[in-house]
């Protein structure tokens, strides 16, 4: 009979929240299996094929589905989750304009939403956003409670002007 025969790691070194992180991980383990291996439970597996946005962080500044990204492609990459979004013991504006917009109900989806609207507004420099805009920008992130109205005042909140 043939045992099975354990998968070769590979070392990858990254920054994660701004702290610098040195691994040996499978080749096969995503990103999502690696950070919360870590401690950093906000991020949460939904569907595990990148359609509910439950898992989402961002690389380099880019929100992702952690699910579908391979551990082994952080190497040498700058990642943040929600854990990181906060300044000290201060929420990030878009984390407190969640709460201040009722945006949070059970709270599953709230950490990838609050990825994807970083990001977004990153994305387009914090100009005012349409409630069109904002919805396209967090299509990838499913909410079963919130009916999104409270999500879109909540980054247009953040927005510039």
């Amino acid at each position: 009979m043939m045992q099975p025969q354990s998968c070769p790691t590979v070392a990858i070194q990254c920054e994660i929240n701004g702290k610098p992180y040195s691994y040996a991980v499978s080749p096969t383990m995503s990103l999502l299996h690696f950070l919360r291996g870590q401690g950093l439970i906000s991020v949460k597996e939904g569907c595990s094929v990148g359609e509910c946005g439950a898992c989402t962080v961002r690389v380099d500044g880019t929100a992702i589905d952690s699910c579908l990204y391979l551990a082994v492609w952080a190497d040498g990459k700058s990642i943040r989750t929600v854990e990181g979004e906060r300044q000290g013991n201060e929420l990030s504006d878009v984390q407190q304009a969640f709460i201040d917009e009722g945006a949070v109900q059970c709270g599953f989806c709230t950490p990838g939403l609050v990825m994807a609207s970083a990001a977004l507004l990153d994305k387009t420099d914090r100009r005012p956003l349409t409630d069109a805009e904002i919805r396209r920008g967090l299509s990838g992130n499913l909410c079963r409670c919130t009916g999104y109205q409270n999500v879109v005042r909540a980054v247009k909140k953040c927005c510039k002007g």
